[in-house]
């Protein structure tokens, strides 16, 4: 047993996400380690507009981070998963909250430097949305991003969202007020487009 590699590891849960060998998996606790290696690759470049750069900064944190997570899910109230490409967690993409008797999620995601432009957010939230709208029974789908957030507003394009408005000035990031985005998809528009 001391040489098997476990190939098990890699493939448990894992969805392939196309031929280059990139995965979606479930992000639980037990990954903090790797979750907060990935972070402080990414940690400027997520931050630019996400606020999970500021909320994993140490081991503790990025554990209860995922914790919180894994009760969501439990509870059936948010997901949490990570794209890996050639093994390693490079971004991820998630539904902060899903409310499963009003039939609404809303989606987010984030990647570091080195996975940006392959097209793997897009494809993770496909993913994520055809579950949540097939299995789950959502109907309508938000991404909510912030207006400067160019590279995520091309994402929820891609996704077939429609632009449903703009909260002017809704939230302080980093001292500074801040437009955000509400895009959405409904379940009869996503089961035509996909």
């Amino acid at each position: 047993m001391a040489g098997w590699a476990r190939p098990w590891r890699a493939m448990m849960y894992a969805i392939s996400l196309g031929d280059d060998g990139a995965e979606l998996r479930p992000l639980e606790p037990w990954q903090a380690e790797e979750f907060l290696a990935h972070m402080e690759r990414g940690r400027e470049l997520i931050g630019q507009h996400v606020g999970l750069a500021d909320v994993v900064t140490d081991l503790e944190s990025s554990r209860a981070f995922l914790q919180s997570y894994a009760q969501k899910a439990a509870t059936d109230t948010g997901r949490i998963y990570g794209i890996w490409t050639d093994g390693k967690l490079v971004g991820g993409v998630l539904f902060r909250t899903m409310d499963i008797a009003q039939a609404t999620a809303e989606a987010g995601c984030w990647l570091e430097p080195s996975a940006v432009g392959r097209g793997l957010v897009t494809r993770a939230s496909r993913v994520i949305i055809d579950w949540a709208v097939e299995e789950r029974g959502i109907h309508r789908v938000e991404w909510h991003v912030s207006a400067a957030n160019a590279p995520s507003i091309a994402v929820a394009r891609r996704l077939g969202m429609t632009k449903d408005g703009v909260l002017r000035e809704s939230y302080l990031y980093r001292g500074k007020r801040r437009d955000m985005e509400i895009w959405s998809v409904l379940a009869p528009e996503w089961r035509t487009s996909s």
